[in-house]
C-alpha cells in the first residue's frame, strides 16, 4: 500500500520545520533532540521519494549523504590521494 505523496509531502515539511525549532533552541553541540529531528528529516523524505516514485514515477533531485560520504565529491571512493608535491 502506498502512501499518497501529498500527505508524506507534508510529513517531511513538518519535519523540516520541527528541525528548525530544534535547531533553534540547540542545547550543545550534540543535542540529542536536534539528531532526532535530523533523523526524522531522513526518514520522512525517504518515504516522500518512495511515495512520489510509487505515484508518478518521479524522483527528486536530492539526496541524503551519510556521515562518511564526501560532499562535492562524485567519485566512487575507491582511488588512492597522492601526496601534494611541495
Amino acid at each position: 500500500m502506498s502512501i499518497d505523496p501529498r500527505a508524506a509531502l507534508s510529513a517531511l515539511t513538518t519535519a523540516l520545520e520541527e528541525h528548525l525549532v530544534a535547531a533553534s533552541a540547540r542545547r550543545g553541540e550534540e543535542d540529542p533532540i536536534v539528531e532526532a529531528t535530523f533523523l526524522g528529516i531522513i526518514d520522512a523524505f525517504e518515504a516522500y521519494e518512495e511515495a512520489l516514485f510509487d505515484a508518478f514515477d518521479e524522483v527528486t533531485p536530492l539526496v541524503i549523504y551519510g556521515e562518511d560520504d564526501d560532499f562535492g565529491d562524485d567519485s566512487d571512493g575507491d582511488e588512492e590521494l597522492e601526496p601534494l608535491s611541495e
